[in-house]
């Protein structure tokens, strides 16, 4: 065929409409729940045998990846929030506790930072110039003072965001600055998910990009749910004839000499509710997204913001096998359930992986998704995952860490950690004593293995110390003219 003007100016109309006929593309949406004192062993998912029933989450698992070494930044809630919120190690902020918890035992804790600073650029404070809709739905706990809420982090909109980290109530009236009361009784649980829900119709009718956190205050203390749930579960513990059941952590201290009790049997029944209410709440917003036809545009993350509550505060869950939970450095104090769902992923639905990711890495993985790159000059510790997902290489890494200066109320000990491929060494700060595990063979970290292998020991605290210097660590600190405690180096 001779290609003439009048051929070239027809294909040409053609073209433009043809484009003007096409569907627009989607906006990419981002939405992460986050949980609270939720432990890796609580998901059906990860654990088949839980007495808790999760069937929302597990559909998640199923249409999307669930990492089975996915961590917390950090033991306990607000330097793990800090952590999704900057993409950023909390160490770096010296944002190293809840806030504000300055307990003393033998040592002074390490100095801690009771704010997220502003100056801080957070996930949110990203995507809105790139013109998304923020809102924030949930627990915050990122500072005390008003001026360190959500709204002045980014966020367009705060749905229950303020300075506490146990909501007063979880039934109306609840004593939320940010939150109007509902009915006399309106659980908090599904009012919030409520919220949400009506954000993202109200997002998607303006045909705007969202990201929304929905950051449940559930399953933290108080342990409060429906009477009707309750009942479920106290006669489903009778029926399998689940009796309480407790082991002792050993762990050497200098502070605390007395063996700390653990819970090794899920049997709780309020605790068991308080999960169920959950599971119910992110199932209603998932299905708001399957009625608006935007769950193929929207990336959606789960996870938790530190170990099951599983050694104090009526201990009521089991985190068994792993070791330990909330509050601690070990296993069952900083995995997690970590579910991604990534439209147009290449990874079969369904998929457990695990290569070690962590709450730092969700920063980089929305911008990733959403398309907005990284502000130039500013320093993240975490990757984006969307290379893995979309069936690429992991993240370029050769280590995890964790930094902990503080005495928490769980009764775990001050302390850091590093994690290189199996590999896993826990330092007390303390006396500097150090533990050694395979992850792979001992995920309950039950045999130490640092006498073995003194030579990966060295590496690895050499590693960790290194770390130390290059985020600023602080550490713990002597009191009464005492005897000053052990710091790296010595």
């Amino acid at each position: 065929m001779k290609f003439t003007p009048f051929l070239a100016g027809l294909l040409l109309k053609s073209a433009f409409a043809v484009a003007a006929t096409a569907p627009a593309a989607k906006p990419r949406n981002v939405l992460i729940f986050l949980a609270d004192d939720y432990g890796y062993m609580d998901m059906g998912a990860n654990n088949p045998k839980t007495f808790y029933e999760t069937p929302n989450l597990d559909r998640l698992a199923a249409t999307g990846v669930r990492f089975t070494s996915g961590y917390a930044a950090n033991p306990v809630c607000s330097p793990t929030r800090y952590s999704i919120q900057t993409g950023r190690y909390p160490t770096r902020a010296g944002l190293t506790n809840w806030l504000a918890g300055m307990r003393v035992e033998r040592f002074q804790n390490a100095p801690l930072t009771l704010q997220m600073p502003l100056e801080e650029t957070t996930l949110a404070e990203v995507l809105r110039p790139a013109g998304y809709r923020t809102a924030f739905v949930g627990k915050w706990h990122l500072g005390e003072e008003e001026k360190f809420w959500p709204e002045a982090q980014g966020f367009d909109v705060n749905v229950g965001g303020f300075s506490k980290g146990s909501p007063p109530s979880y039934f109306s009236p609840y004593k939320n600055p940010r939150l109007t009361d509902g009915p006399l009784g309106e659980h908090l649980t599904m009012r919030l998910a409520a919220e949400t829900a009506a954000l993202i119709a109200k997002f998607a009718a303006e045909g705007k990009p969202f990201f929304i956190q929905h950051s449940c205050y559930d399953v933290h203390t108080p342990l409060q749910a429906p009477k009707e749930l309750i009942e479920k579960y106290r006669a489903k513990a009778e029926r399998l004839g689940l009796k309480d059941a407790f082991a002792e952590e050993k762990q050497h201290f200098i502070s605390v000499k007395a063996p700390r009790q653990v819970r090794t049997v899920q049997n709780h029944a309020v605790y068991a509710a308080m999960v169920e209410s959950m599971d119910t709440a992110v199932g209603r917003v998932l299905k708001k997204l399957d009625e608006l036809g935007l769950a193929d545009s929207t990336l959606v993350v789960f996870t938790s913001d530190n170990g099951g509550l599983s050694t104090s505060e009526g201990l009521p869950t089991s985190n068994h096998p792993l070791r330990g939970g909330k509050g601690w450095v070990y296993e069952g104090g900083i995995r997690e359930p970590f579910l991604v769902r990534m439209p147009a992923a290449t990874l079969r639905p369904g998929t457990a992986s695990d290569v070690p990711v962590m709450s730092i890495d969700l920063f980089a993985t929305a911008l990733d998704y959403a398309g907005v790159k990284v502000p130039a000059g500013l320093t993240i510790d975490g990757q984006s995952l969307a290379p893995l997902l979309r069936g690429g290489s992991a993240p370029a890494r050769d280590a995890l860490y964790w930094h902990y200066p503080h005495y928490g109320n769980q009764g775990g000990f001050p302390g850091g950690a590093i994690r290189m491929g199996d590999w896993k060494l826990v330092e007390n700060y303390e006396d500097g004593v150090v533990e050694l595990y395979n992850l792979r063979d001992d995920i309950g970290e039950k045999s130490d293995l640092a006498a073995a292998q003194p030579a990966r020991v060295t590496a690895m605290r050499t590693k960790l110390h290194a770390w130390y210097r290059e985020v600023g660590a602080r550490f713990l600190r002597a009191k009464d003219g005492g005897p000053p405690p052990w710091s790296p180096g010595q």
